[in-house]
């Protein structure tokens, strides 16, 4: 299958001014928030601040895992305690989150993507559903732009189903399990979270979708169309369940989209 997780990372640049001298009771439990970024420093500057403010009271880190973005994040959670940045250069955001879950001390791992707020409840809610017997989980979300066929897309996010385990529904899991499971194919190029969520079923793993909306950018229908967006997704999904090679699915996604958004002016 080509896993890359259980590989050792040589080639990182780790920038940090975390402080890992935390003592941890057996009752503890650490999330580290792993934000694989392309060109993201605008949606970073509102987020990071926001996941401090909500998470007040509560033991976390924040692992900005860059990979092969053409922006200089050395600066980003700048006298933040808790925020690390990794630097690898590696393409694929497969690949970014592994190495943000290697160097993670957390033994919960959230994968937040950075143009998605979570809701203030966002680390009591993981806390309880672990603490409930869950190995994962997920969590439903609405578009920041007010929209009634968004709204449809939006609700299929609250049940299980065929679009379960996207990235924008921010997966978080044991970092056992995780492990177990040895991570995301490097080699799935689109689609990891997806390739994941169907090894992570396979396996057994407990999950569940907590019904409590992160905000999600609408960006991608903005800069395409809601039946462009929607259309390429399906075609994808099936696609993807059908075993088209992750690379030519890779190829036609960027075809049928266009993702000027990602490349923003310098």
């Amino acid at each position: 299958m080509g896993h890359t997780y259980k590989a050792l990372i040589k080639n990182y640049r780790y920038i940090s001014n975390l402080d890992y001298r935390i003592i941890h009771k057996n009752t503890c439990i650490l999330v580290s928030v792993i934000i694989p970024v392309y060109n993201e420093k605008p949606n970073l500057s509102r987020l990071l601040p926001y996941l401090h403010k909500i998470g007040k009271g509560h033991d976390f880190e924040i692992i900005i895992s860059t990979g092969a973005c053409t922006e200089d994040y050395s600066e980003c959670g700048h006298g933040m305690d808790d925020v690390v940045v990794l630097c690898n250069g590696k393409k694929g955001r497969a690949h970014q989150m592994n190495d943000g879950a290697t160097v993670a001390k957390g033994n919960i791992l959230a994968f937040l993507h950075a143009d998605v707020i979570p809701p203030k409840t966002f680390f009591s809610d993981i806390q309880k559903t672990i603490q409930s017997g869950f190995d994962a989980g997920f969590f439903s979300y609405r578009f920041d732009t007010d929209s009634f066929l968004l709204r449809i897309n939006a609700s299929f996010t609250k049940k299980d189903g065929i679009f379960t385990g996207g990235g924008d529904q921010c997966l978080f899991i044991k970092k056992s399990v995780f492990e177990k499971l040895e991570g995301f194919d490097g080699n799935q190029v689109l689609m990891e979270d997806f390739e994941f969520f169907k090894r992570m079923k396979s396996a057994g793993a407990r999950y569940t979708i907590i019904d409590n909306d992160l905000v999600v950018s609408a960006r991608k229908y903005k800069h395409n169309s809601y039946v462009r967006v929607n259309l390429s997704n399906f075609l994808l999904v099936v696609l993807f369940k059908m075993g088209f090679a992750p690379k030519k699915l890779k190829s036609l996604h960027n075809r049928l989209l266009r993702l000027d958004y990602q490349n923003p002016p310098t």
